[in-house]
């Protein structure tokens, strides 16, 4: 049986800005799909521990009040996060997030935020893995393809029904689904074991980001520089809690 076709999870992040490591979680979710169903999903709600942005809110739809009413603590939050992740990679199961380099990225730097282990000391090796990020494989596969790649469009795409876009669930249900389209329509991709296509991830990844930053500085930004680690930025200081 290929990758696509046992057990995957799907995890996304909503939060309260762009930049993952200055950005704090506020709506956290992993759901858990065997043969393309969905049979577990946990979701999360954090209080971030600073204001949500306007702009943040009308995307999730999480307000700062709702935040501070309702939401857990972000450290416990984080905690849970990474718990559930690394349970699933120590049972050798692919977890699926659409522009993994940010939720990633974001969750390891909560961590670090909060005084808690890293992914990599969980697991006692590689910071993450195997990930499965379905932008980094679409880019590759059909890299010539006019439009957009948020995951609206990439759904629209591979023929992926996303219902209430921007929540973590269905984001999360979302990225599995269309990874599962990517692979029915690449058998070459499909054939690849989950750590080959991981290691093909990190490849493509880093020259996806290279020939952008070189698209930007001929556009006339001679400065742009476009960070090309994928699954997860090399740690660096973050802004404190």
């Amino acid at each position: 049986m290929s990758w696509h076709g046992g057990t995957l999870v799907g995890f996304d992040l909503e939060t309260t800005g762009t930049d993952p490591l200055d950005a704090r979680i506020v709506t956290a979710a992993v759901v858990e799909l065997r043969d393309g169903e969905q049979v577990r999903a946990h979701g999360w709600l954090a209080d971030p521990g600073i204001r949500i942005p306007a702009q943040a809110s009308a995307i999730h739809g999480v307000s700062n009040e709702r935040a501070a009413a309702e939401g857990r603590p972000a450290r416990e939050v984080a905690e849970e996060i990474a718990q559930v992740l690394t349970g699933h990679w120590e049972q050798g199961v692919p977890v699926v997030a659409y522009n993994a380099a940010f939720d990633l990225t974001l969750l390891s730097a909560e961590l670090r935020r909060h005084g808690l282990p890293s992914l990599g000391e969980r697991l006692g090796g590689p910071p993450t893995g195997p990930v499965v990020d379905p932008l980094t494989i679409d880019r590759a596969v059909d890299r010539y393809r006019k439009g957009k790649r948020t995951l609206e469009a990439v759904c629209a795409e591979y023929g992926v029904v996303l219902d209430r876009a921007h929540r973590a669930d269905a984001d999360a249900l979302a990225a599995v689904l269309v990874a599962r389209a990517i692979a029915e329509r690449h058998p070459a991709v499909a054939a690849l074991a989950p750590d080959v296509l991981h290691e093909r991830q990190v490849r493509w990844y880093s020259q996806w980001a290279a020939s952008f930053q070189d698209f930007l500085r001929g556009k006339g930004d001679p400065a742009a520089v476009i960070d090309g680690s994928w699954p997860l930025r090399a740690p660096v200081a973050v802004t404190g809690a």
